[in-house]
Parts: structure tokens; sequence; C-alpha cells
């Protein structure tokens, strides 16, 4: 545990979460407020617009979970993870920049899901890549370090388009061309931030190339989910993930539509979600090296059920401050839960198929968002009450507290044997 500064190619690596974070926030804050404004000129209500949102991140997530699992096998090909890496993240990035065109809401929505497909695709390649760039016992540390200067790096590009958006009028252009400037500003600012890992990062643990590698792929990757029942401690944890870090991504995705349909200030959401940024910037880095001093997985315990507490004050939320005092808790939570569980998982994983595993990881975390949001979705439109599908975000947490601590016990018992 003596080095504490990181290497140059843990730096890099830090940077693409510095990079995709903007496309994150951009999705958490700006675009869905957009997308209400142009489904209203096309004639969608408020809350048929925030169910059609919802659908769109369920679709998204889904193809995802489709795609991750055998991308990830086949990125465990020595030499083939940087370069699926790139096509994803380059999918991502000219997706962004496409959504500046002048279409219809309808059009918008499927370039949107193209843009986010490409983004959570690169991610199942920049999570198994931690186990290539850094050692296991500084894994905590670099992992909470990539969230949380994501977080702060991410203000950057998102203040400015911001200045764009909400002074279009001041500046004498139209709400069209503020959100061009904006996309094109997020997607630079992805591509530029992501140059110096893909000109530093080297594989260092694979499988040899075979004759047919997608084919021997797919194999690997049947053969990876036989060989979960042999282990206990991944398949408790993967199921938990699946719960909790559902109820996660799907705050993340819908607050901003969430608290534009029950009627809050879009420029009071706007900045509320940015001090969660900020918060989480400083608490994902103590998280960090809090899991140096105490249990990894009593650190996630503490996260989820914070998170628990959160969903449950969510529904009855209907005032600005309160928005406010949410976008805080969520800030101070946000980034230990995602990053202690993306390293605790690296951890008790075979380094040599980290894609195979990341794949799997992806299906149950990313891919998992589909439920929460179709569920927000659904709910909203059948009652025509947003508040509706919040109470359910409190199951999923609770549900993924009681496995998580199971699968911690397994791993425990293991350890032990």
């Amino acid at each position: 545990m003596g080095k504490t500064k990181f290497t140059k190619l843990e730096k890099y690596w830090i940077l693409y979460d510095v990079g995709n974070s903007a496309f994150t926030l951009l999705v958490a804050t700006i675009l869905p407020i957009y997308f209400n404004y142009l489904a209203g000129q096309g004639g969608v209500s408020e809350v048929d617009a925030m169910a059609y949102w919802g659908y769109a991140m369920s679709v998204s997530t889904l193809l995802v979970a489709v795609i991750g699992p055998v991308f990830g096998t086949v990125a465990d090909t020595d030499g083939y993870k940087k370069p699926i890496f790139t096509i994803c993240m380059m999918v991502g990035v000219i997706g962004c920049a496409a959504m500046s065109l002048p279409v219809p809401w309808i059009v918008f929505l499927a370039i949107f899901v193209i843009a986010r497909v490409g983004y959570a695709a690169s991610l199942v390649f920049y999570d198994s890549m931690l186990a290539d760039v850094t050692e296991p016992d500084r894994m905590d540390q670099v992992s909470s370090s990539g969230y949380a200067w994501g977080y702060i790096g991410s203000c950057i590009p998102f203040i400015i388009s911001l200045l764009f958006v909400l002074g279009n009028e001041t500046l004498g252009i139209s709400m069209g061309t503020a959100m061009m400037i904006a996309f094109f500003i997020n997607a630079a600012w992805w591509l530029g931030v992501t140059l110096p890992l893909l000109k530093t990062f080297k594989q260092k643990h694979g499988v040899k190339k075979q004759a047919h590698p997608v084919r021997d792929s797919l194999s690997r990757l049947l053969r990876v989910f036989k060989d979960l029942k042999k282990h206990k401690k991944i398949w408790l944890f993967l199921l938990a993930f699946f719960f909790y870090i559902d109820g996660v991504y799907t705050i993340i995705d819908m607050a901003t539509a969430y608290g534009s349909a029950i009627g809050l200030d879009t420029t009071g959401l706007l900045l509320a979600l940015l001090v969660t940024q900020i918060v989480a910037f400083p608490f994902a880095i103590l998280f960090g090296w809090a899991a140096k001093k105490y249990k990894n997985t009593n650190l996630i315990k503490l996260c989820i059920f914070c998170y628990f507490l959160i969903a449950l004050f969510a529904i009855q939320l209907d005032k600005q401050w309160e928005f406010w005092f949410l976008a805080v808790c969520v800030g101070m939570f946000q980034g230990g839960i995602q990053a202690l569980s993306r390293s605790y998982f690296a951890k008790i994983i075979p380094p040599e198929k980290s894609g195979e595993f990341f794949g799997i990881f992806d299906i149950c975390g990313k891919g998992a968002a589909f439920l929460g949001t179709a569920i927000v979705g659904a709910m909203t439109q059948l009652t025509q009450n947003p508040s509706s599908g919040v109470g359910t975000l409190a199951i999923l947490f609770a549900a993924g507290f009681v496995l998580f601590g199971m699968a911690a016990k397994e791993a425990e018992r293991r350890s032990a044997a």
C-alpha cells in the first residue's frame, strides 16, 4: 500500500470518467428538459413526454444488456479491448454531436438511444480496464477517484453549456442553436480527454487470439454463465447489484424529468443537479480513502441504506427546497456506491476474464436500469401522478441491501476457508 501517487496510466484512466461524465450530466439535466420542449412542439403532453423519455432510457439499457457481455468477452482476447472500446466511445461521441440536428422529437429520441448505447457499451470495456491499469490494493482509491474527478470535471462543459441554454435570449440565439452548441461542446470534451488513455493503454490480462474470435468468445461467455453457479459470492453480489444500482441509475436518469413533471422551476432543477456533482466530488474521494480503513462491504451497505431513505423522501417531494436537499443527499452517496461496487467486483473476479465478467456486471448494472425507468414511466402514465412510481425504488434498495449482506457473508466465508 506504500504508493499513494497515481501513475500516469491511472490518471489517464481516471480522465475517461471526466470525459464520459459530461454526457451523463447532460443526459441527467439539460436533455430531458430539451426533449420536453421538442415533444411539446410536437403536441405531446408533459406527462407523456416523461414516460417516453423513460422508455427511451429503458430501450438503450436493454440493448447494452444484450451486446455488452458479447463485446466484453471478445474484448478479453489479447489486443481487442482498446479497439472495441474506441469504436463504442466514438459511437457515443458522434451520437452526442448528432443530437444537434434539427429533427422531430421521435427522431431525436432515436439518435439519443444510439448515443447512449455507445456510451454505455464503452463503459463495459472501461470498467474492465481497471484490472489492467492498477493493482488490487489500489482499486478502491483509483475507482473512487475516477467517479470523483468525473463529477467535478463534467461541471466545466456543463456550466459552459448552461450559459448558452439559459442565456440564449440574451445572446440573441434560439433554443435550438443553444442546444446545438451544447451538444458539440460536450462531444468535443468527451473525445478530447479520452485521447491520452487511447495513446497509452496496453492490455495486460486476456486470452490468446483464436482462429474464430467471435464464435470462441460466445462459447467462453456461455461457460462463464454456467460457471457462475460455482461462484456463489459473485452471483449473489450481481443479484444484489441488479436491484440497488437499478434504483441509483433511475434516480440519476429521471431526476430532472421528475422535477419538471411536478412543476418545479427548470433553472432551479439544473442548478440543484450541478450542486449534486460538486458535493459528489469530495464524498467520492472520501469513500475511496475510507475503504483503506473500513471494510468496503460495510461502506456499500451504508450507501444502499441511505439511498433507501432518499427514495422514501422523494415520494412526497413537491417543493424546490426539497429537491435541493435531495440533490445534496444523492451527491453524498452517488460516487461511493458506484465506485466501491466497481472495485469490489474487480477484486472478486479472475483478472484474465475481466471483460467477460464486466459484461455481465453491465447487464446487472446499467442494463438493469430498464426496470426502474420503465416502472416509473408506466406508473406515471397509469396514475397520471409522477410520484406514484418513485416509491417502488425503495423496494429495490431494500432487496439490494438484503442480498448484498448475503453476498458479503459468502465472500467472507470463502476467504476464511
